[in-house]
């Protein structure tokens, strides 16, 4: 296909790139955690910190990279964010130890971070209103679907290349995403971009906070990608474990659930409006939570378990969406600084609630997170409504 610089295109390929490169390098591996114990000698919960200093990594360079993005234009960024993961990937294929290993994974994470922040700002430059919303929507679905897919695209290039060829598949991601961040044409013109020093930075996180709209919407984003986080770190226990499927089976129950994410933020934009998409994502949400919530300590069948997962990746794609463009076009003046805090927020608040799903019974306890999660999107969704809706 050819892509003409800056062609409607190009842009949309660019930005759904960029926003699955974060969840593809903190999820892509995960199916060979023990290949890996095995290959460094190492224990389990070692081999895990790679996982979270990537998502550290991920949550921190996006408050670095975000303002950055408005200082020096999104493209002089992007390139070195690349460059970055470009050499953090490589070392990570020879580390010669597990200690080297999960450092590089953090630089890895804050590289990797430079796409996702900054992909949300381009959008910002580039599209406005309902057009914005579009956009976002892509951004939405992919983020969506990206950290559920990562893991089935691992597990079958584990059988072929083995770890160190699942790094290899992501440095020729890296090189091939530097390229088109030499295609790209800047999408923020001088006279638009900030000079503010860093403590300026500080203040404009601290504006940014202020917006009420952006605030209580990011934070509605934050918790329903933590029902995600939760979903994602549980269901392989539960599928797998309890109900007995094999790998292969899990990875397609995966990703029929990833179409529902991708199936949710496209019904997102046929709402005649935001209040109205959000209110039914909400809705939805409270419902499949509060059943799993329910009927999964009485033994659920598995039609049904899956049936209310299909539903939730379902209003969770339509709130991704919605919940992302309301609160990116409330803070369209500071656009990089909104993207970094939404970015490290999700994935904050993704690397708390992984572990708790694995306290005690599995079923209770994720039940419990879902259920207290879903109150939290709800409640922040109705503040976020009060506003818009005046």
């Amino acid at each position: 296909m050819k892509f003409k610089k800056n062609s409607a295109q190009f842009v949309f390929v660019f930005l759904g790139m960029l926003t699955a490169f974060g969840p593809f390098v903190t999820d892509m591996y995960l199916p060979s955690l023990p290949a890996m114990q095995a290959y460094f000698k190492t224990s389990v919960s070692w081999v895990q910190l790679g996982l979270t200093f990537s998502m550290l990594g991920l949550a921190l360079g996006q408050l670095i990279f975000g303002p950055l993005s408005d200082r020096q234009g999104r493209r002089k960024p992007l390139i070195i964010s690349m460059i970055l993961f470009v050499i953090a990937t490589l070392f990570c294929i020879f580390a010669p130890n597990i200690e080297t290993f999960v450092i590089l994974r953090f630089v890895q994470g804050v590289a990797a971070s430079g796409g996702i922040v900054i992909s949300r700002s381009i959008a910002t430059d580039k599209f406005k209103t309902k057009n914005l919303a579009k956009a976002l929507a892509i951004i939405g679905a992919i983020n969506g679907i990206a950290p559920i897919a990562a893991p089935v695209v691992g597990g079958v290039a584990l059988d072929y290349v083995g770890w160190q060829g699942i790094f290899a598949v992501l440095l020729f991601i890296g090189i091939v995403i530097l390229v088109m961040c030499h295609l790209f044409q800047e999408s923020l013109s001088v006279p638009r971009r900030t000079s503010a020093s860093w403590k300026q930075v500080g203040l404009n996180f601290k504006k940014v906070l202020k917006n009420k709209v952006y605030l209580y919407y990011t934070l509605e984003l934050s918790f329903a990608l933590a029902i995600l986080f939760a979903y994602i770190a549980s269901s392989p226990f539960i599928i797998q474990t309890h109900y007995g499927f094999s790998a292969l089976a899990f990875s397609l129950f995966f990703g029929a659930n990833a179409i529902a994410i991708g199936l949710g933020a496209a019904l997102a934009a046929k709402f005649k409006t935001p209040a109205k998409a959000i209110k039914t994502s909400v809705w939805g949400i409270n419902i499949c939570c509060w059943s799993l919530f329910v009927f999964m300590p009485l033994g659920v069948s598995f039609v049904m378990f899956e049936g209310l997962l299909w539903f939730l990746c379902l209003m969770l794609g339509m709130s991704f969406t919605i919940a992302t463009a309301t609160a990116m076009d409330a803070a369209r003046a500071l656009a990089g600084t909104a993207s970094a805090l939404m970015g490290a927020l999700g994935f904050l608040f993704g690397s708390i609630v992984s572990p708790l799903v694995g306290v005690g019974d599995i079923f209770a306890s994720t039940g419990i997170v879902l259920a207290a999660l879903s109150l939290l999107v709800a409640l922040t969704a109705r503040m976020g409504l009060k506003l818009t809706e005046k």
